[in-house]
């Protein structure tokens, strides 16, 4: 048993970054993200649930959901294993955030005048239109366990909104970051920055029996406190233990899953190649058994070769 909690797990996350005495590591490792881009002083965590608008609205539970002291929105998402879609449910997560943001009075709120009119009626005064519109920058955060096919072979991937030919931002205000951490490949003696060294903590803690030597910043030695199994209270125990079970349990699925992916990628190639080597054959002119012979296919496969080809082509 490591030491640490498994950050991969739902309650190791929760209690690396997800409870009240984790805010400042949380901090830490989002403007070790952002640097450069913003800097966060303060946050506080707001309710994970994205509550449904009508029945047929299921809702979202986000991993963690919180705002800034200068007011930006922070969705961090921790995922374990592939599933599909999983692009298409990053982007509903964070437009559904900044689609929130017009129902949620701006930091600094814009308070309408009323004024009455000439005839003693109570109006508004004139307000720009777009104003109800302006929205705070939201940011999507997302920790990944695996390697997902529609990014690219990178261990970061930024996403902004910007114009296909320059690449000059257009909004700054919706902002994706995908962390695919098997592709965090550095060792720790080749880790020279703090981020750098966070993600190497992220993904080799759980292996680690003591916090190594050269981990010498505070937010290390306060990580081998809060994330230390030792120190965990006796129901996020039993209820660590059990998220470990599942999560050995979805690593064990997820290879079965992709070990059969690669044999029938494999097998769906030989078969492939049979059948191409069957038709060069039958082009050449041998006969169908000896065709048969040497590929495996029946004759009613090898008969049924180029038919398809010459009917799409008009010739049947």
């Amino acid at each position: 048993m490591s030491r640490f909690v498994n950050p991969f797990t739902d309650l190791g996350f929760k209690v690396i970054f997800g409870q009240p005495a984790s805010k400042g590591l949380l901090i830490t490792l989002l403007n070790e993200l952002l640097a450069g881009e913003h800097h966060i002083e303060d946050l506080c965590f707001l309710d994970k649930e994205d509550h449904a608008d009508n029945v047929h609205d299921k809702g979202i539970i986000y991993d963690l959901y919180c705002r800034t002291d200068s007011g930006e929105y922070i969705i961090v998402e921790m995922q374990n294993r592939w599933h599909s879609h999983f692009l298409d449910r990053t982007l509903y997560y964070v437009c559904r955030a900044v689609g929130r943001l017009t129902e949620l009075p701006p930091p600094d709120t814009i308070k309408i005048p009323v004024e009455k009119d000439t005839d003693g009626m109570v109006c508004e005064s004139s307000v720009p239109y777009g104003s109800r519109y302006r929205l705070s920058t939201v940011y999507g955060i997302f920790l990944m366990n695996f390697k997902e096919d529609g990014l690219d072979k990178k261990f970061r991937t930024d996403i902004v909104l910007a114009d296909k030919d320059t690449g000059r931002v257009v909004n700054p205000h919706l902002r994706q970051i995908y962390l695919q951490f098997p592709y965090f490949n550095k060792e720790l003696a080749e880790c020279e920055t703090l981020y750098e060294k966070l993600m190497y903590a992220l993904k080799n803690m759980n292996d680690w029996n003591r916090m190594p030597d050269a981990l010498k910043e505070q937010v290390f030695k306060y990580l081998d406190q809060l994330a230390a199994v030792a120190n965990l209270s006796e129901e996020n125990r039993i209820a660590y233990d059990k998220a470990v079970d599942r999560y050995r349990v979805s690593r064990i699925v997820e290879e079965d899953i992709r070990r059969e992916a690669t044999e029938e990628g494999r097998e769906k190639g030989r078969e492939e190649e049979r059948l191409s080597n069957a038709l060069k054959m039958k082009a050449k002119g041998l006969d169908y058994e000896t065709i048969s012979d040497i590929t495996g296919l029946s004759i009613q496969e090898i008969e049924k070769l180029g038919i398809d080809d010459r009917r799409d082509e008009g010739k049947l």
